[in-house]
């Protein structure tokens, strides 16, 4: 051939250029969809919150998918390619009009007929990239009309088929390629990678990484389990049977689980077990222990704050503002909670302000210990291991609750303050209903006579205002009488008042 084609007519024509700019095209197509996308803060860091959060990613990502769609259509039409990409359900289809299918028949009597293409191309972005090159090969063979049916533009059944025959991967598989595909819809943050850090550890404890993905063994393995356990499996499995489309639903029931009562800290506790750092620490001042003698000042901050201010132990380590918190221009003396956290930024105000000079927590040495603690953190798991630090710390020096309970302490000191729930709730960064469920969870038959002494202790101090009240009014009447009395015994003596 001498290299010209023969064209109906001169649409039919592919410009040279169209193919060249194909790469940059798919470049800026597909650039990071998240660059600008927060999705909308919540101060709910519950289960439903954090759904809330994922639903409004996906929701973003659906809406981004549909623009990306919208402009590869529209490229191709500027590229005169006569063919159009469709999502049908989950999968994309390529439109074209195209000679007669073997077997078909026009009752127009036309050799051409439009015709909707499945190649078995999954609606999403990487789906999206896969159906442009089709539409660009295809749209060249259209062009020097070449198009032939083959098994590729027939044979969706005996791909489908094929496809039943293959056997299901197995969990190690799937493993392999989990952070590829779940980051195709999600934003890559601090919070969503130890999301996904949590995700893999599970599975890799729970299942063989030989086991094969199939609704059987998810069940199997999920029911020999019980309570947060496998409420907990079932959550990540089905986050993974979503993100590689397995085709299956699990039919596991969540179990109801109750959480234990456990007795929070009362405010003398909590200063009590402040002063066990440094007594450990001189307890070891002698051993060569570098963990206990130099970073004790740290983990005693840590300890600190959290009981002053009620913050998860992320919300320290991600990004701390700490020149915000030494600054002079922090009168409020309020900590500052980092974008990339659970429920992401807010400022909080101490729940104890007296305890930010009690605990010494704007300590130069302390904060400097945390300054080069975070230095080193390279990963989402270096802050993972930080938080583990804190329990491992408590366990050490020999305090008998956990880190999380301070939390809990500040949900019910507040409560017994009298600080209005919507206030103490944004300033935990939750919801209302999570903050009412945990102080009613951990309240305690103590906090209970607590408030009730107050409260009764507050109507008893104004019944006595008021009796006191009373009794000056009848005194008052009392003194009026007796002026009363006064002037009418004058007038008849005869004297004039």
């Amino acid at each position: 051939m001498s290299g010209k084609f023969h064209h109906q007519d001169n649409h039919d024509t592919l410009p040279q250029s169209s193919y060249s700019n194909r790469a940059s095209t798919e470049t800026d197509l597909f650039s990071d969809i998240f660059t600008d996308f927060e999705p909308q803060n919540t101060t709910d860091g519950s289960y439903r919150g954090t759904m809330a959060k994922i639903k409004a990613t996906e929701l973003h990502y659906q809406e981004v998918f549909e623009q990306k769609l919208a402009e590869a259509n529209n490229n191709l039409k500027r590229d005169r390619v006569k063919v159009r990409i469709k999502q049908t359900g989950n999968s994309l289809q390529l439109r074209a009009t195209l000679p007669l299918k073997p077997g078909d028949r026009d009752y127009s009597g036309k050799s051409k007929k439009q015709y909707d293409l499945s190649l078995g191309i999954p609606a999403n972005l990487e789906g999206l990239k896969t159906a442009i090159e089709e539409s660009y090969e295809l749209g060249k063979l259209i062009a020097r009309h070449t198009f032939e049916w083959n098994d590729k533009y027939l044979g969706i059944k005996f791909r489908e088929k094929n496809r039943e025959k293959q056997p299901p991967k197995t969990i190690g598989e799937l493993l392999d390629k989990f952070e590829e595909n779940y980051y195709q819809t999600r934003k890559k943050t601090i919070t969503s990678q130890n999301t996904f850090a949590n995700y893999v550890s599970v599975i890799k404890r729970n299942f063989s990484l030989t086991t094969l993905a199939s609704k059987n063994n998810f069940e199997s393995v999920i029911n020999s389990t019980r309570g947060n356990k496998k409420n907990e499996l079932i959550a990540i499995s089905s986050v993974l049977i979503k993100t590689f489309e397995l085709g299956f639903i699990l039919d596991v029931k969540r179990d109801k689980v109750t959480p234990k009562f456990r007795e929070i800290p009362n405010d003398e506790k909590i200063i009590e077990s402040f002063q066990l750092f440094e007594k450990f620490a001189l307890n070891r001042k002698n051993t060569n222990h570098s963990d206990a003698t130099d970073t004790w000042e740290m983990w005693r901050w840590v300890y600190g704050m959290l009981a002053t201010f009620g913050l998860r132990p992320r919300e320290l380590f991600v990004k701390p503002d700490i020149n915000w918190w030494i600054s002079q221009q922090n009168s409020d003396r309020t900590w500052k909670v980092d974008q990339d956290t659970k429920t992401g930024y807010r400022e909080v105000i101490p729940f104890v302000p007296e305890w930010i000079e009690l605990f010494d927590l704007t300590n130069s040495r302390s904060l400097f210990i945390l300054e080069k603690k975070i230095s080193q953190i390279k990963s989402v798991q270096h802050i993972n291991w930080m938080r583990r630090d804190i329990s491992r710390w408590f366990k050490k020096i020999g305090i008998e609750f956990q880190p999380y309970d301070l939390r809990h302490a500040c949900a019910i000191r507040s409560h017994l303050q009298g600080i209005p729930i919507k206030a103490a709730a944004d300033n935990l960064g939750h919801t209302v209903d999570e903050h009412t469920k945990t102080y009613q969870r951990w309240f305690g038959i103590e906090n209970r006579k607590k408030a009730f002494g107050e409260v009764i202790g507050q109507k008893s101090l104004i019944e006595l205002q008021k009796n006191e009240i009373l009794a000056l009014r009848m005194e008052n009447e009392k003194l009026r009488l007796e002026v009363e009395k006064l002037k009418l015994k004058q007038v008849d003596d005869g004297k004039i008042i």
